[in-house]
């Protein structure tokens, strides 16, 4: 662990952080309307 300054985040870290949350939201975002078409539907 030779990093000199353990709070800086590389952009592939940046990167990866961002895509899980991009996926998460999205994934919420499917179930929500998943939700509310079977709510209409029902």
């Amino acid at each position: 662990m030779d990093d000199p300054d353990p709070n800086r985040r590389t952009p592939e870290e940046i990167r990866k952080s961002r895509n899980v949350v991009l996926a998460v939201s999205l994934g919420a975002f499917v179930i929500l309307v998943f939700f509310i078409s079977i709510a209409k539907m029902g």
